[in-house]
């Protein structure tokens, strides 16, 4: 049996594919494409991408990001339309055109298809299903958990020192889920952010010093930072929040060996956040964590922060799930770019003048 041939494959794509140029511009796109933006390829190419669709996400900074890194970068659960449709919720997937430089195929995956497919919306269905029965549960599990360790406790006192093993352990594991069910009702029950004018690099400097002081004493934390860089509006504490997780995340992707850790600021002023009410709103503030570690792996790249996602052994994918709720409540976007020795977590935030723009 030959080999269908790259034309065949191409129009065989079950998700909607576009290709733009080095700047911007549409040069191709699928069957699948045409259908689902309601749009002929006549029309459509030659056309800026930005003038033809309409993205609640960043795209400009994305296909930058994906031409200086030259690797792929996943955006979850946006709304993309056209002038003559409506938004759908979808995920989209950018990665460089092999063979083509600065060339970007922007693959575009409705969240009804991807739930088809056997991912999407029925995962993260259930995991926030299992969220909510977790909140429900924890307090009562809790309770009797806390006599468990406690009568351990007491048996242990009575017990040969050969004996006490055992009980060492029913401590041990009823207080790992306990501090897991604790952090089930802090992703749950966070309170909505109390907003001011908040530094930066206050946040940065409180959270590398609890780190340093902590999980992070075997890493090496390097600062850059834009020192010209205006307030943001947010919460501190659930800022400081933030940071925390993700050099938690990034401390624990070293597995133990020292490693680098850096905390990066800049200002972006072209980025922008398509709001729900069609708004256009500045997140010029970058925050980026920047790791040497292994690398997301790709199976999960495109949910990592969805709950109870994690690429390491035994951990609860909370952590970044949480980093998403915060920076998503204080008006925010978060991103991740990650290749092998190298991840790179950035938060856009706005100023604390934050401006909007008509669309």
């Amino acid at each position: 049996m030959s080999l269908p041939s790259a034309e065949t494959l191409w129009a065989s794509l079950p998700v909607a594919a576009v290709i733009v140029d080095e700047s911007d511009r549409v040069v191709e796109l699928n069957p699948a494409a045409e259908e689902f933006l309601n749009l002929s390829r006549k029309a459509i190419c030659g056309q800026n991408v930005f003038e033809k669709l309409t993205i609640d996400a960043p795209l400009k900074e994305v296909l930058t990001r994906v031409r200086t890194q030259r690797s792929s970068l996943f955006v979850n659960q946006v709304d993309v339309g056209t002038c003559d449709r409506a938004p759908v919720i979808c995920n989209l997937q950018a990665a460089p055109l092999q063979g083509q430089d600065g060339h970007i195929i922007l693959m575009i995956e409705p969240q009804e298809l991807a739930g088809r497919l056997g991912r999407g919306r029925g995962v993260r269905s259930t995991a926030r299903s299992a969220i909510g029965m977790a909140e429900m549960l924890a307090h009562e599990i809790k309770n009797p958990l806390a006599g468990i360790t406690g009568a351990a406790q007491l048996l242990s006192m009575s017990l040969p020192k050969e004996d006490q093993e055992l009980t060492d352990l029913i401590v041990a594991e009823s207080r790992r889920i306990v501090k897991l069910l604790e952090q089930v009702e802090q992703f749950g029950n966070l309170r909505p952010p109390e907003t001011r004018p908040v530094n930066v690099h206050d946040v940065l400097d409180r959270a590398r010093r609890s780190a340093q002081l902590g999980f992070a004493a075997h890493m090496r934390i390097e600062e850059e930072y834009d020192p010209s860089l205006p307030p943001t509006l947010g919460d501190a504490d659930q800022l400081v929040q933030v940071v925390l997780n993700l050099l938690k995340n990034a401390a624990e992707a070293s597995g133990g060996k020292p490693g680098t850790i850096r905390l990066r600021t800049c200002y972006d002023h072209g980025l922008r956040l398509r709001m729900p009410d069609g708004r256009l709103v500045a997140l010029p503030l970058q925050v980026e964590v920047i790791d040497d570690g292994p690398g997301i792996p790709p199976e999960i790249a495109g949910d990592i922060f969805e709950p109870f996602v994690s690429g390491r052994e035994n951990g609860t994918g909370l952590g970044l799930a949480l980093v998403s709720k915060i920076v998503t409540d204080h008006g925010g976007w978060v991103s991740v770019d990650s290749v092998p020795g190298r991840t790179m977590v950035r938060l856009s935030l706005p100023v604390a003048a934050a401006t909007t723009e008509n669309a």
